[in-house]
């Protein structure tokens, strides 16, 4: 059964098909979604987010990129977008999925409607579909190839079926930049790789930190030439083990001695950096309210996370040790590089969207390059 959208808009139908064969009635939401357009089909990976707000800085991390993003709160858009919640210049999701969209918004902050802000980023959205059942699926079956759109049915299966997921792919040329720029101007240098980082991260760099963004395939040298007081990794979407030359890279900018920090994907390059494996989770973290447990303080976090990778903590024996473990599955949330000055963590301590516990990553960073 649908659930259709009420408002004074005509309401163009849509379907979504799983690769599977699991199919979803619904309704055209965003860019498409017109009667006057042409059909329209949106293909991707598609994993579920259990965040109950944030719907705007999930669109835009680019850690989403290749995939399709469908929503278990049942009220998305209540309260509208703001052009300050953008965490890149674009969306880089392939679609969005959500039981209802709001038929209002209401928020002081709001500049316009979740609907028209996937207009105008010419995003496909489709609404009506039972999330719970979705999100079951996915549960039972794992994230996997799906398209949904407004074309027929036949040709929604067909772009399902013939989708390839995330697996296997390097994505991070569709969200690097292409240049070197400069973000804030702090007391230290920070030398951030950009493997797909988000605005939040960045101004929380700066809060210390001159941040030297540098595309992903900068080398050693290059960093080092910029004199850095410190290292990040960042967040980005795809698979680790298809990012080439990033573990090369990483491995000798740890022989120099410099604080290095790493998150999300900055996390397992750091540990395929240190001869670790990573391999793929069958649904991902994908949500602002995942536990981690600081084995050293024993305290719980509650984390913003966004992966559909982890790092092996078998295969991190005698090379790191493992200092935080999700308490939802036991996987590996963070390590220690032994014998150097280099820690990361699995999860987003700038918490946009998210809880503010893990902040304090900062400040250990902080004093690591204090001390060197």
């Amino acid at each position: 059964m649908t659930s259709p959208i009420r408002s004074s808009r005509l309401i163009r139908p849509a379907a979504l098909v799983l690769k599977d064969g699991s199919i979803f009635e619904g309704e055209a939401i965003g860019a498409g979604s017109s009667h006057i357009s042409a059909p329209i089909i949106a293909r991707g990976e598609i994993v579920f987010h259990t965040g109950l707000s944030g719907y705007q800085e999930i669109l835009t991390d680019p850690s989403y990129a290749g995939q399709i993003i469908t929503f278990t709160t049942p009220h998305i858009g209540n309260y509208g977008t703001t052009q300050f919640d953008n965490e890149s210049s674009k969306v880089f999701a392939r679609g969005v999925i959500v039981r209802e969209l709001a038929r209002r918004r209401s928020n002081w902050r709001s500049d316009d409607s979740l609907d028209s802000f996937l207009k105008q980023n010419d995003l496909a959205g489709i609404a009506g579909i039972d999330t719970r059942r979705l999100t079951r699926v996915l549960r039972d079956l794992g994230s996997m190839p799906g398209a949904f759109g407004t074309a027929s049915q036949d040709e929604l299966i067909k772009a399902a079926n013939t989708e390839k997921g995330t697996a296997g792919k390097n994505l991070i040329a569709q969200v690097t930049t292409t240049k070197s720029y400069i973000h804030g101007n702090g007391k230290f240098t920070v030398v951030a790789y950009d493997f797909g980082i988000k605005t939040t991260m960045l101004n929380c760099l700066a809060e210390f930190a001159t941040v030297h963004v540098v595309p992903a395939t900068t080398t050693a040298a290059e960093v080092m030439a910029l004199s850095p007081n410190g290292i990040f990794l960042s967040n980005g979407p795809g698979d680790p083990e298809m990012v080439h030359g990033a573990p090369a890279t990483i491995r000798e900018l740890l022989g120099t001695g410099v604080p290095l920090f790493g998150i999300c994907l900055g996390h397992q390059l750091l540990a395929l950096a240190l001869g670790a494996k990573t391999y793929k989770l069958p649904f991902g973290h994908h949500g602002a309210n995942h536990p981690v447990r600081n084995i050293a303080t024993g305290s719980v976090e509650i984390t913003s996370q966004n992966h559909n990778f982890c790092v092996d903590a078998d295969s991190l024996a005698t090379k790191a040790e493992v200092t935080h473990i999700n308490l939802n599955d036991n996987t590996n949330e963070g390590l220690r590089v032994l014998g150097a000055n280099a820690f990361s963590v699995q999860y987003h301590p700038e918490a946009g969207p998210g809880p503010h516990d893990s902040r304090y990553l900062f400040a250990d960073f902080i004093a690591m390059m204090d001390k060197k």
